[in-house]
């Protein structure tokens, strides 16, 4: 039962155009919902922003439709809560991308504190030669005018007859 279950689902997963665009009324037909579900969800999940073109068409990458598909089947599926669905997303975002709570933690961390103090001290020194150099008066060497040659006239005049 368990696997009729999970091929089912696989099954239902629409395929995603390969393309890097999407306008709204796509995502809308890929994900089986109307427009306004969709813009409503933008309000509603801080990870679900499409690009906006120069005319104000929403843009939608893959992975804006993905995430459309992923909180559809969280709402519709699953029963959540739109606050259940935001929920679980940002705990699958944590799962993912795991932020440790002190940058600098191992049996290396004085080694890697010194060097990170030594790449800072030395960007410190290179900045300071290059405020000096922009704060010294330059030499100004004075522009060369060109002279302007006149030629003389036989007659006197400019306009020969």
């Amino acid at each position: 039962m368990a696997s009729q279950l999970a091929q089912k689902r696989a099954f239902d997963s629409p395929t995603i155009p390969d393309r890097l665009y999407f306008k709204i009324g796509d995502v809308a037909r890929i994900c089986e919902l109307e427009t306004y579900v969709l813009r409503f969800w933008e309000t509603q999940f801080p990870q679900l922003k499409p690009n906006k073109s120069g005319t104000g068409q929403r843009l939608y990458r893959r992975r804006d439709v993905e995430l459309a598909l992923e909180i559809k089947r969280l709402v519709h599926g699953e029963g959540y809560t739109l606050s259940g669905a935001r929920q679980a997303l940002e705990q699958v975002r944590h799962r993912r991308n795991p932020q440790p709570d002190l940058p600098l933690v191992g049996d290396d961390s004085g080694q890697r504190l010194d060097a990170a103090a030594a790449a800072i001290g030395r960007a410190r020194a290179e900045l300071r030669e290059i405020a000096g150099l922009l704060a010294s008066p330059e030499p100004r060497t004075p522009r060369r005018r060109s002279r302007l040659a006149t030629v003389p006239s036989p007659s006197g005049s400019l306009f020969p007859s």
